[in-house]
């Protein structure tokens, strides 16, 4: 369960060992920050479940992940988003990404999911839908 704080942001969250979760509710869309020490092992790493229970708490549709503390996108968090994408797809929502480091933008290229996960500079950009602007 998350409890929110005073100001509205709600608790870290731990979701497994070494990986942990910040969230913030903002207009029409759930924000999670993932924070993790490295790639999960283990295939029962509950990152899609645990997400879609919290769009469902939170009545939402709309996810932006932010993935700046990320260190490895490795096969078992890519399985993850791809069923947390399809989940949340099927039922007419939203997830995009945020942040990724140029190493996982890789990874997700190299499994052809770049298409399905469009990368976003930052917040503001994946609520938009627009990839970054270069400066004139």
């Amino acid at each position: 369960m998350f409890y929110p704080n005073i100001d509205g942001a709600i608790r870290m969250q731990e979701l497994a060992p070494g990986w942990t979760m910040e969230v913030e509710r903002g207009p029409d869309w759930i924000f999670v920050r993932l924070h993790a020490s490295d790639e999960p092992r283990s295939h029962d790493f509950p990152l899609a479940e645990g997400l879609w229970s919290l769009l469902r708490q939170h009545f939402s549709s709309r996810m932006v992940l932010e993935m700046e503390d990320v260190p490895r996108l490795g096969s078992v968090l890519i399985g993850q988003l791809v069923q947390l994408h399809k989940r949340v797809n099927t039922s007419g929502g939203i997830v995009r990404l945020s942040g990724l480091s140029d190493g996982n933008q890789q990874a997700l290229a190299a499994s052809r999911l770049d298409e399905r996960f469009p990368q976003f500079g930052c917040r503001d950009d994946a609520i938009r839908g627009e990839a970054p602007r270069n400066p004139r």
